[in-house]
């Protein structure tokens, strides 16, 4: 019996002096794989990101301009690293990040239940919603969801957007003709092909205002309202820690909502697109 006990005393004694240094290696670990040591190693950080207005587009130079632009190029600078966007198609985004082509997704992305099945998302630094934009001649009378919410009704979305579950939820028996770019779904629309175009805000009411000759919004405001996060991938607690105190940061300091009232309130920017 003494005998037994000797030996599972020594057992508890090298339990406990070996399991702190393997944690201590698995935590040395971690950290050196975490996106955030890797960014700062490599001296850029990767930001995956689809253009549409005035969230990411391209000036007349070519260069990307924006709300998402800004906050990305904001993060970078404070990390004291560089910065590289990777445009990407909406639909095919979250792949993209989980197969390391980016670090982390700045794309007005709103944090969604299914999503967050495949990605961590921080806390919001941002809020928005689904309105939508409406032919005059082929939707003329429409003053509320339900008149969109018939079977002789398209409405164009961006694939793998929110858009679709809005329409969806709001709109079941209309029909969804889906685009990977948003613009197409626009042009859709100033060609009378579609009776709306639903997306997140302010966008639609950009077009209505631009081409107040064919468009309109036939309700005020938005219909939905969605939390917007950084998106990264999963098991990387050093990165969404850094990501999420960022976020804190700025907002306390105001910037986020000075640059939001610029890009989403004024249309100051606006001879600088193409």
């Amino acid at each position: 019996m003494r005998k037994r006990l000797k030996l599972l005393l020594i057992t508890f004694v090298i339990i406990a002096l070996v399991l702190p240094a393997y944690a201590g290696k698995i935590q040395h670990q971690l950290i050196k794989e975490s996106a955030l040591e890797q960014v700062l190693k490599r001296g850029v950080l990767k930001v995956g990101m689809s253009t549409f207005l005035p969230w990411a587009m391209n000036d007349k130079n070519g260069n990307l301009i924006g709300f998402e632009i800004d906050v990305a190029k904001r993060l970078a600078e404070d990390m004291g690293v560089k910065i590289k966007f990777v445009p990407t198609k909406w639909a095919g985004i979250i792949p993209a990040l989980l197969t390391g082509k980016f670090d982390v997704i700045i794309g007005g992305m709103g944090v969604r239940p299914q999503r967050n099945l495949k990605v961590n998302f921080t806390i919001p630094y941002d809020y928005t919603g689904m309105s939508i934009v409406a032919h005059k001649d082929i939707s003329k009378g429409f003053d509320s969801l339900k008149d969109f919410d018939k079977p002789d009704v398209t409405i164009a979305v961006r694939l793998g957007s929110t858009a679709v579950t809005a329409v969806k939820k709001h709109m079941p028996n209309a029909k969804m003709h889906k685009f990977d770019d948003e613009s197409q779904a626009y042009q859709e629309l100033l060609n009378g092909r579609v009776h709306a175009v639903v997306g997140s805000a302010p966008t639609p009411a950009f077009y209505a205002i631009k081409h107040s000759e064919k468009l309109f919004l036939p309700i005020k405001g938005v219909f939905t309202k969605e939390p917007i996060g950084f998106a990264l991938r999963k098991g990387d607690v050093d990165t969404l820690n850094f990501f999420e105190n960022w976020i804190r940061v700025v907002q306390s300091e105001g910037w986020l909502a000075e640059r939001k009232a610029y890009w989403f309130e004024t249309r100051d920017w606006e001879n600088l697109v193409k």
